[in-house]
């Protein structure tokens, strides 16, 4: 009988009908969409509600910072990919950047300290990255100009020392090469690499003249190899 009334009730009432089915089409996509989109973006469906493209960057922004710092220019890149206009793009990133959401000179910094101490990485190699994100040109040199050049050396010649062991054994000439590879791979110069293998591998006592090396050519030239680090993100 309760259920029959029930029944009566909604056919009796177009609007709660039309209610209840809405609820239950937004429970069965939501569910769709929790299993299918990517973490940390917002879903067609999200922005497809949004009749305000301000909104809908503003979405879109801050769900991107909220999985880790972004760039100005990473966060527009992501805001054109996903078809929002110049206008209203331009209009959120001026506001997260006036409130501080948006900092590349922060980011920057930031940037430089955790990967020289965590991957070692170069200035040289640490500025390509920056720029690779769109930071400003002043903003990287204001970042990379905090390391210090002894701080440099120190980690150049540490990435050195905790690498030769692997090679003992090795020919002369290997060791030279792979030693040197580490340092350019981290984006520094080949002088310095020189410098620093041609040192290590003295006080080993390896006579680098009688295997026909000669070190002491040090060529101040930017490194051929790729300086380590992941792909430029959107």
């Amino acid at each position: 009988m309760a259920t029959r009334r029930r029944s009566a009730a909604t056919a009796g009432d177009p609007g709660r009908l039309g209610a209840s089915a809405a609820v239950s089409s937004r429970g069965s996509t939501g569910g769709t969409r929790g299993s299918g989109s990517a973490p940390g973006a917002p879903s067609a469906a999200d922005e497809a509600g949004e009749a305000d493209p301000e909104t809908v960057a503003k979405l879109i922004c801050l769900r991107m910072l909220t999985v880790a710092p972004r760039t100005r220019a990473q966060l527009a890149t992501a805001l054109r990919r996903r078809g929002v206009p110049e206008e209203a793009a331009e209009a959120v990133l001026g506001r997260f950047t006036e409130v501080k959401l948006i900092d590349d000179a922060t980011f920057a910094s930031a940037w430089v300290e955790s990967r020289h101490h965590g991957r070692g990485l170069s200035g040289r190699a640490l500025a390509a990255e920056l720029r690779d994100r769109g930071v400003a040109s002043g903003d990287i040199q204001a970042a990379v100009s905090r390391l210090d050049p002894e701080q440099e050396v120190a980690t150049a010649r540490s990435l050195v020392a905790s690498r030769l062991a692997a090679t003992r054994g090795q020919p002369a000439s290997t060791r030279v090469r792979r030693l040197i590879g580490v340092l350019a791979r981290k984006g520094y110069s080949q002088a310095l690499a020189y410098r620093l293998v041609r040192e290590a591998l003295e006080q080993e006592g390896v006579d680098l003249a009688a295997a026909g090396l000669d070190l002491s050519d040090e060529p101040d030239e930017p490194p051929e190899e790729t300086p380590d680090g992941p792909p430029p993100e959107p």
